[in-house]
């Protein structure tokens, strides 16, 4: 399976960090939050991503290279300054992604999922990872009932920004921008789109203080990892 990072965003909301560095490239835990992406990517055996790029994505290009250093295979999707959206950017990108179901990870998020649980096949034309509702986003997305993602209900969950999606969501589509929302909402309403709730760790990093909680975060739980594992000649 190939995996596509959605990385072409201004991040408006996290300026001025994004005035100089392309979001996805904000350190976490001395390393670029993408990096944490692909480096579990490559754990699940993906090894072929696409980045789409907009906003200062030359800088991108220029610190991930082609993905070698950390045994990927990295192909970029150049945007337009005001980028395409989520669906326009991924349908540019779908010659590079192929005919087969792929992988989608928004470039602002971070988490534990661990991506080989993710289908190859999805049933539908989608397959979402939802999660809890964080305290900034109460009401949710969508609803999970026996596996099915639906956009009313209930018990409301966030979708993660992960997903395996088919290139037929896409097929109405033409080249510009334009949302992934209602591609999804109307597979859903023709009951094509599965799901699964995580309920592990997760953070959209949409502001500095989402990031540096983050980065705090990670910090201490390395440090109590090593300060718990056995010295040498214990």
């Amino acid at each position: 399976m190939k995996a596509m990072i959605l990385a072409a965003g201004r991040g408006e909301r996290m300026r001025p960090l994004t005035d100089h560095t392309p979001k996805p490239l904000l350190p976490v835990a001395g390393q670029p939050l993408i990096v944490h992406q692909m480096t579990a990517l490559r754990a699940a055996g993906i090894t072929e991503l696409v980045i789409n790029t907009g906003h200062l994505g030359a800088q991108l290009a220029s610190v991930l290279g082609d993905g070698g250093t950390w045994g990927l295979r990295i192909v970029y999707s150049p945007e337009p300054p005001e980028a395409l959206e989520t669906g326009g950017g991924i349908f540019q990108a779908l010659p590079l992604l192929g005919s087969e179901p792929f992988l989608v990870v928004n470039g602002d998020v971070w988490t534990d999922y661990p991506f080989v649980r993710l289908p190859a096949a999805p049933v539908g034309l989608a397959h979402l990872v939802l999660v809890d509702n964080p305290s900034h986003h109460p009401a949710g997305d969508f609803s999970l009932r026996n596996g099915r993602v639906e956009e009313t209900g209930a018990a409301r969950l966030t979708f993660s920004g992960i997903s395996v999606l088919r290139p037929e969501l896409f097929a109405d589509c033409a080249p510009g921008r334009f949302p992934l929302g209602p591609l999804l909402r109307r597979a859903m309403a023709d009951e094509r789109v599965s799901g699964e709730h995580h309920r592990g760790g997760w953070r959209d990093i949409g502001t500095p203080q989402r990031l540096a909680e983050l980065d705090g975060e990670l910090r201490r739980r390395h440090q109590e990892q090593r300060a718990s594992s056995p010295s040498i000649g214990d």
